[in-house]
């Protein structure tokens, strides 16, 4: 347990993740301690993320143990030597594609996982629970923006249908327990230190190296990029936006995305702005200095033409819209590409 208790204690699952690693950079600038929990699994480069442990390890702060979700007695262990005040579990088996080819990896983490955090998380009567869904949730909806208060009952992933089952089982958590808890939904999430299997890295790395890039559906994608340090700072003042039971919904923001019998609430946190893929790429091309070659390619099963989110009630609550331009956030991390790579 840490010794001086008046620093405020988190646990934050998937700390050697790319959200986990900004997040837990943030609150120990701020001084917190903060214990991060994480597999370092082989979905991709290992060596990453034993690179991002490794700067957070630069503070004593810091405390890392190493785990699965579906192991309950190791994250039990992590949350005993924590005694976290605030839990925010961002952990997961990622991405709409890979769930296609190994589903049960999803099930395992996703809800089994969420499962165990739940339970630790109210052992220790955290006084906040803070929980990673996606925008894939909303699936086939096609009314955007998005908003919370949309039915999304249309998952086209696997992936999706994992994040929306915790989704469910939070809220019946929170209900049951008492226990507060928001969820929030991620738009497509982008800069520094990003995952090496999302676009962002596989088309910088592809234009550097003077490959093509696979483009889907013929360019004609719409994505709402949301820029690490924007989407990281919507859940820094969103630990401190605790839903109560049968509070009133804030100023401007619907009654209905806040639970009628619950401390629970779901968010989204997106920039609000619909971008074409093809302006994404040409992004990268302005920051690489160099052209990308194309290669035009059909819609994957599982993915969605678009996403865009309304983020009116993360403002609502903590007074903040992400506000970085694709053509910032993606000059910043082929900067940091190079740097990282030598390239």
């Amino acid at each position: 347990m840490p010794t001086n208790l008046s620093a405020r204690r988190a646990l934050v699952t998937g700390s050697a993740g790319f959200i986990g690693y900004h997040l837990c950079r943030k609150l120990l600038e701020e001084g917190w301690h903060v214990t991060g929990f994480d597999s370092l699994n082989d979905y991709y480069d290992v060596t990453l993320k034993q690179a991002r442990h490794a700067d957070l390890a630069r503070s004593d702060r810091f405390t890392a143990h190493i785990g699965r979700l579906e192991d309950a007695d190791a994250l039990r262990r992590a949350f005993d030597s924590a005694a976290p005040q605030v839990v925010v579990h961002l952990a997961a088996q990622a991405g709409v594609r890979y769930s296609i080819e190994n589903p049960r990896s999803y099930l395992d983490s996703n809800v089994v996982g969420t499962f165990n955090v739940m339970e630790c998380a109210l052992a220790h009567r955290a006084s906040h629970l803070l929980m990673a869904s996606t925008s894939s949730v909303y699936g086939a909806n096609t009314d955007m923006p998005y908003t919370e208060t949309q039915k999304a009952d249309t998952q086209m992933s696997f992936y999706a249908a994992t994040k929306k089952a915790t989704e469910a089982m939070s809220h019946a958590w929170a209900h049951i327990h008492d226990l507060p808890v928001t969820m929030f939904r991620f738009f497509t999430v982008y800069g520094p230190w990003g995952r090496p299997d999302m676009a962002l890295f596989k088309f910088t790395k592809a234009v550097l190296e003077g490959r093509p890039i696979d483009v889907y559906n013929g360019g004609e994608m719409y994505r709402d990029f949301t820029y690490v340090d924007d989407l990281v700072q919507g859940i820094r003042l969103l630990i401190d936006a605790v839903p109560t039971r049968n509070s009133p919904a804030t100023d401007g923001a619907s009654e209905d995305s806040l639970s009628p019998v619950a401390p629970w609430r779901v968010v989204n946190i997106g920039k609000s702005d619909k971008v074409r893929l093809e302006d994404f790429i040409n992004a990268i091309e302005a920051a690489t200095g160099r052209k990308a070659t194309r290669n035009y390619m059909p819609m994957q099963p599982g993915d969605v033409p678009a996403t865009w989110a309304d983020a009116g009630l993360l403002q609502d609550l903590t007074g903040y819209r992400p506000q970085t331009s694709v053509d910032v956030g993606v000059a910043a991390f082929v900067s940091w590409y190079r740097d990282y790579y030598g390239v």
